[in-house]
């Protein structure tokens, strides 16, 4: 980890990968993570953890999967959102976004529980910002 600011726009430039999060610095046990997405990721769970999302541009879609039916919360650029541990979910961005999210490190992508895995998801518990 750098121990330099990072501008978040100079490190999102430096990867072109969908759906394949940048570790850019951690806060005690936590990852901070920002990801370029489009299109749709996979229904999954994270049993222990909450997962949080901050749009930085775009818009991000979040199916949710709650026990009073499912519903789909809608995040602007600017917008902040936590899925409750234990929540099935799906982020989407029909026309791109670029996000940041805080999960704790090791954090897989897909959840701990998750649909099938298609070639443009990067299962992963995020990759060092320059990799």
């Amino acid at each position: 980890m750098s121990n330099e600011p990072i501008t978040l726009g100079k490190a999102l430039a430096s990867f072109d990968a969908l759906w394949s999060p940048r570790i850019v610095t951690r806060v005690n046990d936590y990852d901070v993570r920002v990801a370029k997405v489009e299109g749709e990721h996979i229904w999954h769970v994270h049993d222990d953890t909450d997962e949080f999302f901050l749009v930085l541009d775009g818009e991000l879609h979040i199916s949710l999967r709650e026990p009073g039916g499912e519903r789909t919360v809608r995040l602007p650029q600017g917008a902040v959102f936590t899925v409750p541990r234990g929540t099935e979910h799906k982020p989407a961005a029909p026309t791109g976004a670029s996000i940041l999210m805080f999960e704790p490190t090791g954090t897989p992508t897909v959840g701990d529980h998750h649909a099938e895995i298609p070639d443009h998801i990067d299962a992963t518990t995020g990759h060092p910002l320059g990799s």
